[in-house]
């Protein structure tokens, strides 16, 4: 049974007022992810081989390696096979397909669709002759990805306000950006905003590119941080957009705001005193482990739980064409 339907009735806890942020946790594009490997494993058997975290959850990347899965940091690491070779929702280089095509690889591609659409966005101004300006933290694998879909020189970072305001381009007439989809709303509007101001004919996308769930989620967690004594944001350290909802968190009028991975790493010396807390989870991060969270509390406070809704979500990503044909033959 789900956390969230559990009441507690033990008189001697100290109370607690728990908000629930919604949307939380799995967006359509992690959910995809992992159900390329899920469905690859039942249709193929194991090994599958997946290049790169499939998402950035330790919980969900040890529950695929224990029913077959081998993660990998590079093709090199796999041996010669025919089964699945599968790509990491966050998106790779254009370099990497091309040596999995080379070696004749089954290559079943897990990059979200949203990440997809920043590629194509990049690769169109890139055709139209234009420098390309990526918003994005540097080192994360989407903007290790975005940046490998063009030649080299062709895609400058821009990681900060300051960087904004000092990058020189070749042509300021001939310029476009894209972003990193799991960014700051507010970090990045600042950030475009000083470019639009610097160089006014710069391009941008058609639609924005942070993703619906960073923008659902951050949007859900400004709702509840200035109610609540702490925001605790179940997630991985690696996670882009499970960091930011920390940041917002604290920016948002919350006096102490905590990433965890599991219920375990909960800090409870910290909890000492508090009242009311708000609970969220990154898009990659699974509900088992907010109800896991949530039982840990009730454990220790008698918990009262209510369910802050800023958004309904209904969307869903087909499987990769491929994968559908080799399944249903």
């Amino acid at each position: 049974m789900s956390a969230l339907n559990h009441t507690s009735s033990t008189a001697t806890k100290p109370p607690l007022r728990l908000l629930i942020a919604a949307p939380r946790g799995f967006c359509a594009g992690v959910d995809r992810a992992i159900q390329i490997v899920e469905q690859a494993l039942q249709k193929f058997g194991a090994p599958v081989y997946v290049r790169h975290e499939i998402v950035h959850n330790r919980y969900v990347v040890d529950s695929l390696k224990a029913k077959g899965a081998i993660f990998v940091k590079e093709l090199n690491d796999i041996p010669e096979t025919t089964q699945p070779v599968i790509f990491s929702a966050h998106g790779v280089a254009k370099a990497v397909p091309a040596a999995a095509q080379a070696r004749n690889m089954f290559v079943l591609d897990a990059t979200c669709p949203l990440v997809s659409k920043v590629h194509m966005e990049a690769a169109r101004h890139f055709e139209q002759g234009r420098e390309i300006v990526l918003v994005g933290h540097r080192g994360h694998p989407e903007v290790i990805g975005t940046m490998g879909q063009l030649p080299e020189g062709a895609v400058m970072l821009i990681e900060t306000s300051d960087d904004a305001r000092t990058f020189t381009p070749k042509d300021a007439n001939r310029l476009a950006y894209v972003t990193q989809t799991t960014l700051s709303l507010d970090d990045t509007a600042e950030i475009v905003t000083i470019l639009r101001e610097r160089f006014p004919s710069i391009a941008g996308p058609v639609k924005e590119d942070i993703c619906y769930a960073t923008t659902n989620r951050q949007h859900a967690v400004k709702a509840i941080a200035g109610q609540v004594d702490a925001v605790i944001v179940v997630g991985s350290p690696k996670s882009s957009n499970s960091l930011r909802l920390v940041e917002v968190a604290e920016r948002s009028g919350c006096p102490m705001s905590l990433l965890i991975e599991r219920a375990a790493n909960i800090p409870w010396d910290r909890m000492d005193g508090i009242r009311s807390l708000g609970l969220t989870a990154g898009a990659s991060a699974p509900e088992v482990i907010v109800d896991e969270v949530i039982e840990a509390f009730r454990d220790r406070f008698d918990v009262t739980v209510d369910v802050v809704t800023t958004a309904e979500e209904r969307v869903v990503f087909n499987l990769p064409r491929e994968f559908r044909q080799r399944a249903a033959g």
